[in-house]
């Protein structure tokens, strides 16, 4: 986490469960009872866009984002992933990797809209471990190292 901007939510909290770092950005599980799989990758450094990193950070950056959609897929099975990077309310870089499935709250709204029926509660019970694990086994190919 940056100590650079201390009102940045991003740059003072981890925020969300720290499953996988390395030096330049962190996955997190977001605790969402509706969105069970929901993962942020974070920038470390504070950053409010993406062209403010350099050619190769971007790439390094879509590397992990990309390796978190696949693990997300492997094991939710959502009916589409969301891959959002909005930043309005917290303008550090970040990326939301949602999995939906059609009978969510929200579907086929982002998770932000309004709501179009109650919650059904998509239940997998998929733990953090389990995603460290396969986090781990998915960027090991791309030669990043967790520190």
């Amino acid at each position: 986490m940056s100590p650079s901007a201390p009102s940045c939510e991003l740059c003072s909290t981890p925020g969300g469960e720290v499953l996988w770092q390395s030096a330049r950005c962190r996955v997190v599980r977001v605790d969402d009872a509706d969105y069970p799989g929901f993962c942020r990758v974070i920038w470390n450094r504070h950053v409010r866009e993406m062209t403010d990193l350099a050619a190769d950070e971007r790439q390094e950056l879509m590397v992990v984002v990309f390796a978190v959609e696949s693990v997300v897929r492997a094991l939710f099975s959502p009916d589409k992933i969301n891959l959002a990077s909005l930043g309005n309310m917290t303008p550090h870089v970040h990326w939301h990797i949602i999995p939906r499935w059609q009978t969510d709250k929200h579907f086929p709204l982002p998770i932000w809209g309004m709501p179009q029926r109650c919650a059904k509660g998509v239940s997998l019970a998929i733990s953090n471990q389990e995603m460290i694990n396969a986090l781990k086994e998915a960027l090991a190919t791309t030669e990043m190292e967790e520190k």
